[in-house]
């Protein structure tokens, strides 16, 4: 079973591929879609999760994602249909940093990919080339709470602490208009609906080839996140506008 389909698994029970509950993206959507006529991009999509709700509360918003999974874009397709919203959402299937759109995007989505781009700054340049005029970024990504292990760095990335990390976006040029630190509740949800959801699977397909490895997978990284970086490790996600001269 490759990457993907682990990780389809892994989400089935927790749609929104990063550590937020329902009530905190709807509130970075609200800020992210003052007017409620936007047109919204996704960079790296995935199943559309965003896209979606964002369609689905404001009836006038237009929506674009973009991802290199045929099958996560299938299922944002099919979701679509089934909320009655495909009219007003494209997708592109292409990688994030070689997508180009003839029109700019008054919300620019990008929450949990910035790997996709190579880093938060890189996911953060690839934004502007996309964003209007008085346009808003919603971004979310890692930052360190507490001083990581080696262990938890050479796991999840070099991150800066809470406070580096915007002042590095201020110095980017950004504005932070809005923010929300994921709670311990928020964060533990996440890691407990991923690896049960993997475990659960395993458990209820025994006869499958890939089950063990499935199991396997579930055990190694509920003990990652366990012992390495579950004291250590945050998530914050920025609601931003372009700072007037930058």
């Amino acid at each position: 079973m490759n990457r993907e389909q682990i990780s389809a698994i892994a989400h089935a029970d927790h749609p929104i591929k990063a550590p937020l509950d329902d009530a905190s993206v709807r509130r970075l959507l609200e800020r992210g879609l003052p007017r409620g006529d936007e047109r919204v991009l996704d960079l790296g999509c995935g199943t559309g999760e965003w896209l979606l709700r964002a369609l689905a509360a404001k009836p006038l918003v237009r929506a674009e994602g973009v991802d290199i999974s045929e099958e996560a874009l299938a299922l944002a397709g099919k979701a679509a249909r089934e909320l009655g919203v495909e009219d007003r959402l494209t997708l592109h299937k292409t990688p994030a940093e070689d997508f180009a759109s003839p029109h700019p995007f008054d919300l620019v989505l990008s929450v949990g990919s910035t790997h996709a781009f190579g880093g938060l700054l890189p996911t953060l340049a690839a934004a502007r080339e996309h964003l209007a005029p008085g346009g808003r970024v919603v971004i979310g990504d890692g930052f360190w709470e507490h001083a990581p292990s080696p262990e938890a760095v050479d796991m999840l990335g070099d991150f800066a602490d809470l406070a580096t990390t915007v002042d590095r976006i201020v110095a980017d040029g950004w504005t932070p208009v809005e923010g929300h630190v994921s709670t311990r509740a928020e964060l533990d949800a996440y890691e407990w609906s991923n690896w049960g959801s993997l475990a659960s699977w395993a458990l209820d397909h025994p006869a499958d080839p890939d089950s063990s490895q499935v199991l396997e997978t579930a055990n190694i990284r509920r003990s990652e996140w366990l012992h390495t970086y579950r004291e250590t490790w945050g998530f914050v996600s920025l609601v931003l506008r372009r700072t007037p001269g930058r």
